[in-house]
């Protein structure tokens, strides 16, 4: 079968090929400009091995976290940071620059009609879009659903680049993704390779992971990172009240890490989470149960959804939080990936 799939690769790796952008600024400048303006290629070369990239990118760490990287002293970091800012401007901008970044952020179709409707068009990239709920509530379906549909062209509400995942809890299934990008029309075996995946074992090696991405997101067109799901691992490695705090502040370093790979390449970040009961639910509340993480996930998360299952193989899905959407718009959608998407 996949020899058979090869043989057409030439024609429907169109879908998934990077388009050539001609009209468009560059979203991010390569660390290596840094070069050009005065810095030591050994320095640049640190600044990469400890996952930096972008001078966008080497904006968004602090001067302390850049000194702790071998090699670097506060006198070489500060004349980095320098030739940094004379490269990108990280000051004030009017409100119209801010309307004209907005339309490079892409919007990606869940594959249903009814949930593309509710989000405004689908998942946006440059932003973090959180689903949680219970098990079977169709988080990590739409997950699936999304390595596809990012692989389509933006003219077909694809986001056109490639797919990094994350995988937690060891839900991903490779064969999965053959009916849904049948269902769109797509080589199986093309969608696959443009799929990264990594199972991650405990919070360290799910932080180092993304540090890894930066590396990938520069060189290739990367459109939706997935990480499923986010908080598992914490939960696992981190036990009782005594090591609350400390879980929080390495959940908050991760999903500070997660806005900053979002908003750096223009990524869509799709991560799911799982749902706790809330005793101070009250016996007046017919589900009293809330999302895991705390404020600290609750502030990190852009828009935040919240799954439930409806009758037979029916999901609702209803926006729970978002700067620009109905909170308390709910719908019910199906995913059926044997439906016909065009």
């Amino acid at each position: 079968m996949i020899a058979t799939l090869k043989t057409e690769e030439a024609s429907q790796l169109q879908l998934v090929e990077r388009e050539d952008i001609d009209d468009e600024e560059d979203l991010f400048e390569s660390i290596d400009k840094l070069i050009s303006a005065g810095i030591n290629a050994g320095d640049v070369k640190k600044l990469q091995d400890a996952g930096i990239y972008t001078c966008n990118g080497l904006m968004m760490h602090t001067k302390k976290n850049l000194t702790g990287i071998k090699g670097l002293s506060e006198a070489k970091v500060d004349k980095i940071c320098e030739a940094a800012e004379k490269i990108v401007n990280f000051g004030y901008i009017t409100g119209s620059d801010a309307l004209l970044r907005r339309k490079s952020v892409i919007r990606i179709t869940t594959g249903s009609q009814a949930l593309d409707e509710l989000l405004g068009g689908g998942i946006e990239t440059s932003a973090i879009t959180e689903a949680f709920g219970e098990f079977r509530s169709g988080k990590t379906q739409l997950a699936h659903t999304l390595c596809v549909s990012t692989q389509l062209p933006t003219n077909m509400r694809g986001g056109n680049g490639k797919v990094a995942y994350i995988d937690t809890e060891g839900t991903f299934r490779p064969d999965r993704i053959i009916p849904i990008a049948e269902r769109f029309g797509m080589d199986p075996a093309a969608v696959l390779d443009n799929i990264v995946y990594a199972r991650a074992y405990t919070y360290e090696h799910q932080y180092n992971l993304l540090l890894g991405l930066a590396a990938k997101m520069s060189g290739e067109q990367f459109r939706l990172l997935i990480v499923d799901s986010v908080i598992a691992l914490f939960r696992v490695d981190f036990t009782g009240r005594g090591e609350l705090a400390e879980r929080q502040q390495k959940l908050a370093q991760m999903l500070s890490r997660l806005t900053k790979i979002a908003e750096e390449f223009n990524v869509a970040v799709y991560m799911t989470n799982q749902v706790i009961a809330d005793p101070g639910g009250g016996v007046f509340i017919s589900d009293p149960k809330k999302p895991a993480g705390g404020h600290v996930l609750a502030h990190a998360a852009t828009i935040r959804l919240m799954f439930r299952k409806g009758k037979g193989e029916q999901r609702v899905c209803k926006v729970f939080d978002a700067p620009n959407l109905p909170e308390s718009e709910a719908i019910s959608f199906y995913l059926n990936f044997s439906e016909k998407f065009f």
